[in-house]
């Protein structure tokens, strides 16, 4: 079995995505997430369908086109998919609590210019933004 075929597997049992192995990661995004993996993802996740095609810089339709059509996300739409569902791991794991998190998630943020962490999902700056912020409260330092 292909390394890639390893992480689907791994990530089907344990429901999440390991960070550890960036050359897998890097294979995923290159081979495209298929639909079913990318439902599976995001029904552990607060986001709406409106909310992860605004992500996704694709209309609900077209998301809908891939799931009638089966076909794999591109490597960009891949690649945002993985950054946001690894993003979400840590911040549950940080807040010790998806609640929680999805508390954070949604409420004006002033330290991130008085906007909701989710709003920034849409662009690698966010998300690098939201990672910086999200270590800042794991070491406690919340100015």
């Amino acid at each position: 079995m292909d390394i890639v075929k390893e992480a689907v597997v791994e990530y089907r049992r344990t429901g999440t995505i390991a960070n550890r192995n960036r050359s897998v990661l890097m294979q995923w995004v290159r081979g495209g997430i298929d639909f079913d993996m990318f439902q599976d993802m995001v029904s552990k996740f607060p986001f709406t369908s409106e909310e992860w095609s605004q992500f996704l810089h694709l209309s609900e339709r077209t998301i809908q086109r891939y799931k009638k059509e089966e076909k794999n996300f591109d490597s960009l739409q891949s690649e945002k998919i993985l950054q946001i569902s690894l993003l979400y791991q840590r911040g549950v794991e940080i807040f010790g609590d998806k609640n929680n998190f999805n508390s954070w998630l949604s409420a004006n943020n002033i330290a991130l210019g008085n906007v909701k962490p989710k709003e920034l999902l849409d662009n690698a700056f966010g998300i690098a933004l939201l990672e910086e912020e999200l270590m800042r409260i794991e070491h406690g330092v919340l100015a």
